[in-house]
C-alpha cells in the first residue's frame, strides 16, 4: 500500500486555521508582449451606488490570463459612454489595441439592470462587437463575467473561462477540531460558498459535467473513506454505497451517468466503474500493484490512471471496451494526478524526477512532456475547460494557495488566500 500512502499524504497536507475569503491574483510569469485593452468604466444612468463595478471585474478577468494589459482609468485621456464619444486617436496615442465602453440602466418597473457595452478595435477603428445583458442587482458580477467571455472569445477565437466555478477545500481549527470545508467561487475567488464541511479530510473533487454536482472523498473517524455527491445549489448530499475496503478519487464520466473510482475490496487497489442510477459496478483494472486517481477522456472511452505496476508511479491508459492498457509516461519518477485537456490531446499532471514536485503536460502525439510550473510542491492540476489554463495547489512562504499556469507555459500566477491555505482545487466545466 506503499504507493496509495504517498497520494494520500500528499492530498492531505497541513492547512492553516481560518477560511478562505478571496483570493488576489500576482502575476508571476506573464507573456512578453502581452494585447494592450482599455475597459472604460461604465457609465450609470441611476443615482444609487452599485455594489459592482463591472468595468474594472472585466479588466481583472482580462488581465488575469497574461496574455491582457489593462489600462488603469486614471491614464486614460478620456472615458466615452456612447459611440459617438470614442476618439480613435486617444487610444492609439495610448498605444491601446482594443477598447470597452458601456452603459448600465434600470430596467422601468423592475428591478433588473440592462448593460449594453461595445468592443473595439484600435488599430482598425472599428466596433466589432455589440451587445446587450441583462440581470438583477445580485447578478452584476455574472453580467461583468459573461462579457469578459464574450469579449475575449472575438478577440482570441477561444471560448472564455470568466464565468466558470473553482471548487477546493479548506482547514479551520475550532475548538481543537479540524473542520474541513468543500468551497466553490467563481474563477476569480470571489462569492466563495461552503457546499459540505466535515471533521475527516476531503479530497480528490471532481465535477459533474452539467457543473450542477461534484463528488469527493470523506475520510470517516474511523480511518474509512467515503465517496459522496453534493448538489451545488441544494446541498443535498448524497453517500454512495461502500464496499469493502478504500472507496476513493470518484470522477464523473463525462454523460454523468457514471463515476469511475478506486476501490480495495480484493486487496489491492482497482479503478471501478458505478451507474449512478443502478450503483452497479464493473471492475476496469485488475493488477498486483496499486492502480489509482481514474480521470475520463473527452469522448468518455478512456480512462487515465495511476499505477506502479512499472515500479514507480506512472500514468496509465485504459481503453474502455477492450480494457487495452498503455503506459503514457516515461519520464520522471513519478507521475500522478493526471487529467486531459478539453480536446483530447494532451494530459496534464503531477511530474517529479528528483527534484520538486512540478506540474506538467505531455503532448499525446509526440509524447513530448513540457514542465508548466517553477512553484514547489505542486500538486492537484484541473484543467479548465477551454483547455488553455489550469489551476493546481501549492506552497508560497509556508503556506498552501492556489495558482494557475498556461498550458503554453507562459503565464504563471499566484492566487494566496486572504487567509488561510487550501487544497484540491477543481475548474469546473462551461456553466450555462
Amino acid at each position: 500500500m506503499k504507493l496509495l500512502r504517498v497520494f494520500f499524504a500528499v492530498s492531505i497536507l497541513a492547512f492553516a486555521t481560518q477560511a478562505l475569503a478571496e483570493f488576489k491574483f500576482v502575476i508571476t510569469r506573464g507573456y512578453d508582449k502581452p494585447t494592450s485593452i482599455a475597459v472604460v468604466p461604465f457609465c450609470w444612468n441611476g443615482t444609487e451606488v452599485l455594489p459592482e463595478q463591472i468595468a474594472s471585474i472585466v479588466g481583472s478577468d482580462f488581465s488575469r490570463t497574461g496574455q491582457f494589459s489593462s489600462l488603469a482609468p486614471e491614464n486614460m485621456l478620456s472615458q466615452p459612454c456612447d459611440n459617438n464619444d470614442v476618439y480613435f486617436r486617444d487610444w492609439k496615442l495610448l498605444k491601446q489595441d482594443y477598447l470597452i465602453i458601456g452603459q448600465i440602466s434600470q430596467l422601468p418597473g423592475t428591478n433588473n439592470y440592462e448593460v449594453i457595452y461595445r468592443l473595439y478595435d484600435v488599430f482598425r477603428e472599428q466596433n466589432i462587437q455589440s451587445a446587450k445583458v441583462t440581470g438583477s442587482k445580485e447578478q452584476l458580477r455574472d453580467l461583468a463575467h459573461a462579457i469578459a467571455d464574450s469579449a475575449y472569445e472575438k478577440i482570441t477565437g477561444i471560448r472564455g473561462v470568466f464565468s466558470t466555478k473553482i471548487a477546493y477545500v479548506t482547514l479551520n481549527k475550532e475548538s481543537d477540531k479540524s473542520i474541513y470545508r468543500l468551497e466553490v467561487a467563481d474563477a476569480d475567488g470571489y462569492r466563495a460558498k461552503t457546499l459540505y464541511q466535515s471533521n475527516g479530510s476531503i479530497i480528490s473533487v471532481s465535477w459533474s459535467s452539467d457543473a450542477k454536482k461534484l463528488a469527493f472523498t470523506n475520510f470517516e473517524p474511523n480511518g474509512k473513506t467515503r465517496i459522496k455527491i453534493v448538489d451545488r445549489f441544494t446541498r443535498k448530499v448524497e453517500t454512495l454505497p461502500a464496499y469493502p475496503g478504500i472507496n476513493s478519487g470518484a470522477s464523473f464520466s463525462p454523460d454523468g451517468k457514471t463515476i469511475a473510482f478506486v476501490n480495495s475490496q480484493t486487496g489491492n487497489p482497482d479503478i471501478y466503474l458505478m451507474d449512478l442510477e443502478s450503483k452497479k459496478i464493473t471492475r476496469i483494472t485488475k493488477h498486483w500493484s496499486i492502480d489509482t486517481e481514474p480521470s475520463w477522456s473527452p469522448d468518455g472511452k478512456k480512462l487515465l490512471f495511476t499505477s506502479e505496476r512499472g515500479g514507480r508511479p506512472q500514468i496509465y491508459q485504459v481503453t474502455l471496451d477492450t480494457r487495452a492498457v498503455e503506459r503514457l509516461t516515461f519520464e520522471g519518477i513519478y507521475n500522478a494526478r493526471a487529467q486531459y485537456s478539453s480536446d483530447g490531446k494532451y494530459v496534464v499532471m503531477v511530474h517529479q524526477d528528483g527534484g520538486p514536485f512540478h506540474v506538467a503536460a505531455l503532448d499525446l502525439a509526440t509524447r513530448q512532456l513540457r514542465i508548466l510550473t517553477e512553484t514547489d510542491l505542486d500538486e492537484s492540476p484541473s484543467m479548465a475547460p477551454n483547455g488553455t489554463m489550469l489551476v493546481y495547489a501549492t506552497q508560497n512562504k509556508g503556506r498552501g494557495v492556489l495558482a494557475w499556469a498556461s498550458v503554453d507555459g507562459q503565464l504563471a500566477s499566484i492566487m494566496p488566500a486572504v487567509n488561510g491555505h487550501v487544497r484540491e482545487p477543481a475548474w469546473s466545466p462551461f456553466i450555462r
